[in-house]
Parts: C-alpha cells; structure tokens; sequence
C-alpha cells in the first residue's frame, strides 16, 4: 500500500531494503563467505525470520515492523560478539552484520515516529 507522506514512504522503503538485505546477506554469510564449517552452516536460517517479516515490514505494517525492532537486538548482539571474538572476514561479516542491523533500527523507528506524527 503506498503511503502518501513522503517522509513516511522513504523511512518505509529504507526499513523494507534494510531489512531484506540483512536477511541476504545473513544467508550469503553463512553459507559462502566466512561460514563457520566449510560445507555451510545451519545457522544461515537465522534469515528465516527477516524474510518471514519482509513482506510486512514492505508494505507498512505497524505490528510487524515492531516484530522487527524486538528481533533486530538478536542480531545486533551477534554481531557485535563476533566482530571483536573472531578474526579477518568472519569479523569483518560480523562487522557488517552490526551495520546493517543498525541501519534497519534506524530505519523502523523512523517509519514509527514519521507515522506517529503524521
């Protein structure tokens, strides 16, 4: 559904790609770039529940975007954690992780407070 405050529809649209380019690059990390065994690692579903909340958070909805904002301290702790426990490129995905989790907290609490005013 577009929205017709621009502000609003910009946060919306940032929260959305954020959040889905945290969900890829959650997969692209664990299965290729820095996986934690050789073969890939189980722990790339942790993008299950970015992809599952994508659409929503897409369109605008308000409850799934707040299901987004309790998540994303998951993510931001692991990442974190894994930045300053591990070395080379698995830090550096830690790194990222923790960039693009914030980035998505910025984004969603904007889309709230834009929505909330307006």
């Amino acid at each position: 559904m577009a929205d017709d405050h621009p502000a609003r529809e910009r946060w919306r649209r940032a929260t959305a790609a954020v959040t889905l380019t945290l969900a890829l690059f959650c997969v692209l990390w664990e299965v290729w770039l820095a996986p934690i065994r050789p073969s890939g690692s189980w722990l790339a579903l942790k993008a299950v529940p970015l992809l599952l909340l994508s659409p929503g958070v897409a369109r605008g909805n308000v409850k799934t975007t707040q299901w987004l904002l309790l998540l994303l301290p998951a993510y931001l702790s692991e990442g974190l954690v894994r930045s300053f426990s591990e070395a080379g490129r698995y830090a550096a995905c830690a790194y990222l992780e923790t960039v693009l989790t914030v980035g998505a907290l910025v984004c969603g609490l904007r889309y709230l407070k834009a929505r909330a005013n307006t």
